[in-house]
């Protein structure tokens, strides 16, 4: 099908509908009652006559697309069937009755609640009898909408097309389209069930009338159609019933003689009803209903005016004749029987305007409807009296509904399960009745018709019970499990003493049984389990196990066999080593992992020539410095290989050769910093005499008298080197700058720098040539000017220079003057 076109649309907003029910009521406006067609009430329990359709729906060019397409048959879950009887329960969202309050006794539902942009429908086809001019299908829908807030062409929806398939024209007056978008559709309430965080409207049922006037002989087309929102998520359904009842003109229209006042009842799903006489120049009421008391003549026309809610349909004037030769009889149903107290319907289908009574009312769902629910605790005659709701045209008829009673239980001598050769058995026993039948597995047993069955094999048994009266109960069902105790034979693995690494243990299973199928446990003696026939495992830590097998056919017929199986820890070698200076013993600490208390063979390779097969071999030294790959691998008896094997690297260190640093002066009395190399792990300054901290690489130096200071420098490896510091004391914070300077790089006297006494930070010291230009800057005091600018030896001459440093007194001292370069 492609895209659905219609002249009525509804428009609500932000809804997703389940469209829950329609009913039809075939009615043409004439005296003579007409026949429905056939199945379209659903009454046979069957889709015949109608025709299922599956598809999808889809936004498309911002319109909603249906596309359907037949189905060979109702599709589960979205063409489904249900009966009146015993009854199918109430809408989860409204609470309403999902089968249709009109007594009849089938119903199907569309759709389905699990989204997923679906699309499914129904239709049916008939003509119109070729003298119905005036012809009026009325249904009844209840309505939940789930609220999604999409844009009105994404929404949910449900359709109802009417088509003139003779001149294949569509019926606009009659087809709607509802569409939950808008404002919200008269009746609507909040579900307070909405199942998820979504709001649920609904609508209870609802009656509308479709006018197909003035197409007699036509072929009609019903086709209704529902479709879930086009993101995925947002459903629509329908359940959909048919009335049995056909008739030719309005209900009470024909009445009976004897009636002493007569109800006309007009089509249903209006917003307002005017009643006429026959020349529409007086009204006669607003309802509905319009009741005449006493009844008028017979002949007598009236007429009413139909007014449609806003897009529901069309308005007209309808035309009927009251006539007084209705006649009705009753009918109880067919004598029957009630099994056990089992619920049996009675009576017959209901039909629009008569009244119904059941005397007695005991054991009936309902004694004032047509076809109520009997399960009397006797035998019963049940009267019905069945007359016009004007009190006329009374009719009795009768119903026997016998109260038959079967034993149903159903004994067990014996055992549910046992083992063959066990000398147990199971004896199934039910009371005597007329007729009796075992199954097994829900398939009959030849042969089995007695009050006792003796089980010779596994399966599910019952048995079905008859007697005289048309009863026919089954039993509850025994689970029986009949088996033979396995017969145990397990090949175990060939080597039960395995190492850990690489082990494989093969369990090969030849037991046997004779009745019932084997399951098997194995138990691996690590918390683990498995199910299989035949079993190759391996463990992943050594130890001892006990590996046990149980076959079983059932949970009394079992046997088992146990293994014991052993796993050797393989040697681990490792081992650890610090770097250490040369001439030092190298400590080596052997971390080999436990092997459960097998023995381990060592092999240690030294890497200067010297192998141990000791555990613990004797301390190496190393007159050299370098990388030493030292080298230890393991094994046990029991596991020879592979042989494992780690190698590490031995660090052997020189110690740094020890330096004087320059001297330094200090102001008495005043702390001087003494930076020492950063080198090593640990330092110690000896004597520790006038430093706040000896074993600290920057001690702060104050005293007044000169001292000179042993520093030891210390690695982790043990390597250790000796610096020493002179250091000088001066009264005041003095700078000097000598006169003179040769570089000609002859080792002596090639720099010109700044000397400084009690100075803790140098801010510049800077040199001009004669000219002016700025030669040297610096922030340190060494190493001083090379006498070179821009990589050029300068030519002899007097030079300016300019010193400024903040002393150890915390004041600025400047100083200038000019030094002699001399080449």
């Amino acid at each position: 099908m492609g895209k659905t076109v219609l002249k009525r649309r509804i428009f609500c907003p932000g809804f997703a509908l389940h469209l829950l029910a329609i009913l039809l009521t075939c009615t043409s406006i004439k005296a003579v009652a007409q026949s429905c067609p056939k199945n379209i009430d659903f009454e046979s329990g069957t889709f015949e006559g109608w025709t299922c359709y599956t598809g999808s729906v889809a936004a498309v060019g911002g319109q909603n697309v249906i596309s359907l397409t037949p189905s060979s048959g109702p599709v589960d879950d979205q063409h489904t069937m249900y009966s009146s009887f015993p009854g199918n329960g109430v809408d989860p969202y409204g609470g309403f009755p999902v089968n249709c309050p009109n007594g009849s006794g089938h119903s199907i539902k569309l759709g389905n609640t699990q989204g997923g942009n679906r699309a499914e429908g129904i239709s049916y086809e008939f003509i119109i009898p070729a003298n119905e001019n005036a012809y009026t299908l009325i249904y009844n829908y209840a309505v939940v909408f789930q609220d999604p807030n999409h844009q009105v062409n994404e929404q949910p929806r449900m359709e109802i097309e009417i088509t003139n398939v003779t001149d294949n024209t569509i019926i606009g007056c009659s087809s709607f389209t509802f569409i939950p978008y808008g404002t919200a559709l008269p009746g609507f309430v909040l579900s307070p069930n909405p199942g998820s965080n979504t709001p649920v409207w609904y609508k209870d049922w609802t009656a509308v009338s479709i006018s197909l006037a003035g197409n007699a002989g036509k072929k009609i087309r019903l086709f209704f159609k529902t479709a879930d929102c086009t993101f995925n998520r947002h459903f629509g359904y329908a359940y959909i019933d048919v009335n049995s009842e056909c008739s030719g003109t309005f209900v009470g229209a024909t009445y009976c003689p004897d009636d002493t006042a007569v109800n006309v009842v007009a089509p249903y799903g209006y917003q307002g009803y005017t009643w006429y006489n026959n020349n529409l120049t007086q009204v006669l009421g607003r309802q509905q209903v319009i009741k005449f008391k006493p009844p008028p003549a017979a002949g007598t026309t009236i007429a009413v005016k139909l007014d449609p809610y806003n897009g529901y349909g069309c308005q007209q004037t309808l035309f009927a004749q009251l006539v007084d030769n209705l006649t009705v009889v009753a009918n109880a149903g067919r004598d029957t029987s009630s099994c056990n107290r089992s619920p049996v319907p009675i009576g017959s289908l209901p039909k629009a305007g008569l009244v119904y009574k059941w005397k007695p009312a005991t054991g009936l769902s309902n004694p004032d409807i047509a076809n109520p629910v009997a399960n009397p605790n006797i035998t019963t005659t049940y009267i019905l009296t069945a007359n016009h709701d004007g009190g006329g045209c009374i009719s009795t008829d009768t119903v026997v509904v016998k109260a038959s009673i079967i034993d149903t239980s159903i004994q067990l001598i014996g055992k549910t399960i046992y083992c063959t050769g066990s000398g147990d058995s199971s004896i199934l026993r039910v009371q005597p009745t007329d007729s009796i039948q075992w199954f097994k597995d829900k398939i009959a047993i030849k042969g089995a018709n007695g009050t006792e069955y003796r089980v010779t094999q596994t399966g599910v048994f019952h048995a079905l019970l008859f007697n005289s009266e048309g009863c026919s109960l089954a039993t509850s069902t025994r689970q029986i499990n009949i088996s033979s105790i396995p017969v145990v034979s397990i090949a175990g693995p060939a080597n039960p003493n395995q190492c850990l690494v690489g082990n494989k243990f093969a369990f090969t299973n030849n037991s046997t049984n004779a009745v019932g199928n084997v399951t098997y446990k194995w138990t691996m003696g690590d918390g683990n389990q498995l199910t299989n026939k035949d079993v190759s495992y391996t463990y992943t830590k050594a130890g001892n196990y006990a590996v046990k097998m149980v076959a079983s056919t059932s949970s009394v017929c079992a046997d088992s066999s146990m293994f014991t199986i052993q796993v050797y820890q393989n040697a681990v070698a490792d081992f650890s080593i610090k770097p250490v200076c040369i001439n030092m013993p190298v400590q080596i600490i052997n971390n080999t992992v436990d092997t459960l208390s097998s023995p381990v063979n060592y092999s240690w390779n030294l890497g200067n020539g010297v192998v141990s097969n000791l555990k613990n071999p004797v301390a190496p030294f190393y007159t050299s410095p370098g990388i030493y790959p030292i080298s230890l691998s393991v094994n046990t008896p029991q596991c020879p290989s592979p042989l494992n094997t780690v190698t590490y690297p031995a660090v052997i260190e020189r110690p740094k050769p020890g330096i004087s640093y320059p001297e330094v002066y200090a102001v008495v009395n005043f702390p001087l910093p003494l930076p020492a190399r950063q080198l090593g792990d640990s330092i110690l300054w000896t004597p520790g005499i006038n430093l706040n901290n000896p074993a600290v690489y920057t001690p702060i130096f104050k005293g007044v008298a000169e001292q000179l200071y042993t520093i030891e420098i210390k690695t982790n490896s043990g390597c250790i080197t000796v610096d020493t510091q002179l250091v000088k004391t001066v009264k005041n914070v003095e700078m000097y700058v000598p006169d003179a300077f040769t570089p000609n790089k002859d080792g002596t006297n090639d720099f010109l720098r700044p000397i400084l006494r009690g100075i803790k930070q140098l801010n510049y010291f800077r040199i001009f040539n004669r000219v002016g230009q700025t030669v040297f800057e610096s922030k340190t005091d060494r190493p001083g000017w090379d006498g070179t600018f821009k990589g050029t030896a300068q030519p002899t001459q007097a030079v300016l220079w300019v010193v400024e440093g903040v002393g150890v007194d915390g004041i600025i001292h400047r100083r200038k003057g000019t030094t002699l370069l001399l080449r």
